[in-house]
């Protein structure tokens, strides 16, 4: 029997055989290595040079400083880069030497957290950008066209630029960041383009610096049009200095936590607390419910509880996931993706307020008479399990007479307790007078293609209004609590705004009949009788 690499052939071996045979090297290799392995004859030699151009010409093999490469697969070992943690944690990557030209778009390989046999150690595993050597194989799970074992980590994020492809003139091309901060211009050699086109969008690598003239650098990703709104978001996390990759410490402390613990913490698991969000929402973060206070003293009062994930559960201070979370300070969303401001892994599983999942949370517990008034509440670490995940529509479907199949169980103990209370709530909003800002949101709907297809302004529902005075209350609860135990915190003010601004108000509003008296302190309840009169 033959061994592996030592294929037994006689005569010239065939096309099939000699790609089969450099898929099986663990690198790429010389023809004199092929002419070896196959006994290749003296006389044979220049038709296999010939028939290994042919193959070269086709796409089916890529020569690099005169070794051979199988162009259209991986081969058994090999440098890949960490592309995405998807939303199962898992590590997906691609292959950094790849012809895009030749053998069309990089594969996506799964890299699976156990290492190959006689890797050495590793501490922590490897987090986005980061470069692994790896050992390869064929593979079907989570969309991937490899798996691959670590052998070891070779860097630590790879030095790239995002910039725009152009070619000059002659065989010249340059890559301009789009970074307006970033260093100059990058030199590309042809072999090093990629296969990218004049105008497009590429992410490259700086590979040398070359004296006193431009750095160089190799693309490995086109990125298609600049007007594609994925690449519009990519550009814009670049020249905003946005972070969206997370060090390999605090993915090396998110992979290594551990189920919380419910001791010391209220149970209100049997409580039908439920989420509504957005019904594209990836993350449930609040969760709430609401009933007629019992309290003989409280005639028409109603007692409401909104909780909060309890992110404190997993990120502990001064931990590098910490230390993360306050340089970016929140998540930034754009109409492809969100630039999380902790791990997926912690916000959409762990601090996700799942239905039918036990998580920790943070339960402010509230009381309200029946003009709206708050009476008392406090806060409690407990922990909870979602009743059910709604949408705005779907529940605000339920309380207008259309239930479905979910809403319906749900009616009765649930939802139209939740629409009591908010109209309780709603009384002492009305007496508050604060500025009824009604703004529509705006959402972008993008086609397959990331092109912006249309623009909607999704319906105003009470469903909406009613999260955000729960969320409004428990945040001045949280307010009132801090101040309390004089804990040092920020608020957001609104200043009133200037002499000069309310008279040209003052003067526009007496072009379309309304008077607006000077020389008093504007509140807020006359900027509404304003907004009132002139709505729509």
């Amino acid at each position: 029997m033959a061994k592996r690499g030592k294929p037994e052939t006689a005569g010239l071996p065939t096309e099939a055989q000699i790609i089969d045979f450099i898929g099986t090297q663990e690198g790429r290799i010389a023809k004199r290595g092929i002419s070896r392995a196959f006994g290749i004859k003296s006389n044979e030699r220049t038709a296999l040079k010939q028939l290994l151009k042919k193959l070269e010409a086709e796409g089916k093999l890529a020569r690099k400083a005169g070794k051979f490469a199988d162009a259209t697969r991986l081969p058994p070992v090999s440098v890949l880069e960490i592309d995405e943690i998807d939303e199962d944690g898992e590590l997906i990557a691609i292959p950094v030497e790849w012809d895009e030209a030749l053998a069309g778009k990089r594969p996506r390989v799964l890299v699976e957290m156990r290492q190959a046999k006689g890797a050495r150690q590793e501490l922590q595993p490897p987090g986005r950008g980061d470069r692994v050597l790896a050992r390869i194989e064929p593979a079907g799970k989570h969309g991937a066209h490899y798996r691959a074992t670590i052998i070891r980590r070779l860097t630590e994020r790879a030095n790239r630029v995002l910039g725009v492809y152009r070619m000059l003139k002659g065989l010249d091309a340059r890559i301009t960041p789009v970074d307006k901060k970033a260093r100059k211009e990058l030199y590309v050699a042809t072999r090093d383009n990629g296969g990218a086109l004049p105008g497009e969008l590429v992410e490259a690598e700086i590979i040398g610096e070359r004296g006193h003239g431009l750095a160089s650098a190799r693309v490995y990703r086109r990125l298609g049009d600049m007007n594609d709104q994925r690449n519009i978001s990519l550009i814009a996390i670049r020249q905003h200095g946005i972070p969206d990759l997370f060090p390999a410490k605090a993915l090396s402390e998110t992979a290594a936590l551990k189920p919380f613990s419910p001791a010391d913490r209220i149970d209100l698991r049997e409580l039908p607390l439920i989420t509504i969000d957005p019904r594209d929402a990836r993350d449930h973060d609040d969760a709430v419910w609401a009933a007629a206070d019992d309290d003989p003293a409280n005639q028409g009062g109603v007692r409401v509880i909104v909780a909060i994930a309890d992110v404190a559960a997993y990120v502990r201070p001064d931990t590098a996931l910490d230390r993360e979370a306050r340089i970016r300070g929140n998540s930034v969303y754009f109409p492809d993706r969100v630039v999380p401001m902790l791990p997926e892994r912690i916000s959409n599983d762990l601090c996700s307020l799942r239905e039918g999942e036990e998580r920790p949370c943070i339960a402010c517990f509230m009381t309200f008479d029946k003009s709206g008034t708050k009476r008392k509440h406090r806060f409690s670490r407990a922990v909870m399990r979602s009743a059910a995940k709604l949408a705005y529509e779907e529940a605000q479907a339920a309380i207008d007479g259309r239930p479905n199949d979910k809403t319906g169980l749900l009616l009765e103990p649930v939802l139209t307790p939740l629409w009591a209370a908010y109209r309780v709530l709603s009384k002492g909003r009305a007496r508050r007078g604060p500025l009824e800002l009604d703004l529509p949101e705006r959402k972008l709907i993008l086609d397959a293609h990331g092109l912006i297809e249309r623009v909607v302004t999704p319906e105003r529902l009470d469903a909406h209004k009613l999260v955000e005075e729960f969320m409004i209350q428990a945040n001045v609860a949280a307010a009132e609590s801090l101040e309390e135990r004089k804990v040092p915190l920020i608020y957001r003010v609104h200043e009133p705004p200037s002499p000069e601004k309310i008279r040209a108000l003052a003067e526009f509003l007496q072009t379309v009949g309304i008077k607006l008296p000077l020389g008093q302190t504007m509140m807020p309840k006359q900027f509404n009788r304003i907004l009132s009169v002139v709505e729509g």
